[in-house]
């Protein structure tokens, strides 16, 4: 889709379908929407005092010119509370329009900032914001059918900002909001293939095109390095898998020792049976889904190599098969990780803290001052903070643990603050070795965190997103199947890192 900025009234845009706004309850309009409400001759106010329109939050308007101005079709959307308004409004209110749009037939759309004017929001996060949510709320994952469906798509967008001081701004904020989306629709993508599309060498080959597009190193690890590298946790999980592995690292700006370094890690299971320790049948399809972790690293890599950002920015992601193969690790089995210490496995369903266990140990190499890793650990998260509700936070560093949080509420990817007590450590306590994979069903959420912090001597913090990846209920700018949840709120830590 063309992204354009127009400085100029939107009531002359030669868009076919135009978008303003309004605050709910304001039943007399201003600014940019009286402006289009004073060309149609009156036509907002009407629907208004008719009580058609009232401005709720979800609730679009739509009028037609009748020649009264270039464009055919107006649409208002509600902005809800004035006093509940902010960026993630800005977001909901600009996805539900411009599908509104869409399913209208539009092509051409014009659209104000929301929330720039008498929102009072800055007009650059404004802007980004509005452009977001938009393009947010327009994906759609290309599944491999036989016969191509019809679908009504929109050509252009184009915002139009009447102050011409304003311009460069909301360019700027074009850009960037594109080049976020583009990153959360490859994670989106990523996830939503079925796992004999997205296998480890799929995965490997996006993290060669993203090198390719933005000079990053590449490595792309398979067995036999990862054996020269020691890392047993990783290759334990990959002995039953049909699939060969590919231990993922991509690497921005890696010689500038003068930068700050963040590293980040994904959970890269691109198939979950649960090996020797087997799931239930009863959608284990969704197992598709359990590399959504690695699948936000590579969307938050391409982000960062787009807007080139003044950091150091290591991805990592371990990527295998979990399988029931007759060569498959087994429950008793004793594992021992690149950092030297020993696991018993307790459960090879706990499949994922065993190949972040080695992708930590791998970070620290590289002298961190901060280390994130995201993974679809536990059902013990979903059924703590619930599904598609927020993501919970494990972290060794409280400054680190905040600014995620902070981000977090920034882009609406919401994280809750969780424990790392030694009572957890005690769970996992082994005799046969220095650790058990897995403390049992209850504790689930610490134990597994508990674990991970054993690879690790770095600032760090544990995002546990089982419950964010995919949902079954299409919301305002996200639709059914996979979010893309971590990507937006990786790109807002890393851009306001100080």
């Amino acid at each position: 889709m063309e992204l354009n900025v127009e400085i100029g009234r939107i009531e002359e845009s030669k868009a076919d379908t135009i978008i303003v706004n309004l605050f709910e309850s304001v039943t007399y309009p201003g600014g940019a929407t009286g402006a289009v409400d004073k060309a149609t001759n009156g036509a907002i106010q009407e629907i208004i005092s008719n009580g058609d329109f009232t401005g709720k939050m979800g609730e679009v308007g739509v009028i037609y010119s009748r020649g009264a101005i270039a464009a055919k079709r107006v649409l208002i959307v509600g902005l809800g509370k004035k006093e509940k308004f902010d960026l993630e409004a800005v977001r909901r209110a600009s996805g539900i329009a411009i599908k509104r749009a869409r399913d209208l037939g539009a092509k051409d759309v014009a659209s104000i900032v929301h929330g720039s004017g008498i929102g009072g929001l800055d007009v650059n996060e404004a802007a980004e914001s509005t452009v977001l949510g938009s393009l947010l709320a327009l994906y759609r994952y290309n599944a491999p059918k036989m016969k191509d469906e019809v679908q009504k798509e929109i050509s252009s967008l184009t915002i139009s900002e009447f102050d011409p001081n304003k311009a460069e701004l909301v360019k700027s904020a074009i850009h960037t909001a594109q080049m976020i989306s583009q990153g959360v629709h490859l994670t989106r993508d990523l996830v939503n293939m079925p796992a004999n599309f997205a296998t480890p060498t799929m995965l490997a080959n996006t993290a060669s095109e993203i090198a390719e597009a933005y000079g990053f190193n590449l490595i792309l690890g398979d067995r036999d390095w990862a054996a020269e590298h020691k890392m047993g946790a990783f290759l334990a999980v990959a002995k039953g898998a049909g699939e060969p592995p590919k231990f993922i690292v991509l690497e921005h700006n890696a010689d500038r020792d003068d930068l700050d370094t963040i590293v980040l890690v994904g959970k890269g299971i691109t198939f979950d049976t649960g090996g020797i320790s087997l799931k239930p049948v009863d959608r284990m399809g969704l197992m598709k889904s359990d590399m959504a972790g690695a699948a936000a690293v590579l969307g938050a890599m391409k982000v960062v190599g787009s807007l080139d950002l003044p950091l150091r920015v290591i991805g990592i992601a371990p990527c295998t098969e979990n399988m029931p193969d007759a060569n498959a690790y087994r429950p008793a089995d004793v594992i021992t990780a690149s950092n030297g210490k020993t696991i018993e496995i307790i459960s090879t369903d706990a499949e994922g803290r065993m190949v972040l266990a080695d992708g930590l140990v791998y970070a620290s190499q590289y002298k961190p001052d901060a280390v994130i890793d995201l993974a679809t650990l536990t059902g013990a998260c979903v059924i703590a903070l619930g599904q598609g509700v927020a993501a919970g936070c494990f972290s060794t560093d409280e400054e680190l643990e905040k600014k995620l949080i902070k981000s977090g509420q920034n882009t609406f990817e919401r994280l809750w603050s969780m424990p790392l007590w030694d009572d957890y450590r005690k769970a996992i306590d082994s005799d046969v070795a220095d650790m058990q994979n897995s403390g049992g069903r209850f504790g689930g959420v610490g134990t597994s965190a508990i674990f991970l912090k054993e690879f690790t001597d770095y600032p760090w913090a544990h995002l546990d997103i089982a419950g964010m990846a995919m949902t079954e209920k299409a919301s305002d700018y996200i639709p059914v199947g996979a979010t893309g949840f971590g990507v937006r709120l990786l790109v807002d830590f890393l851009r306001n890192w100080e």
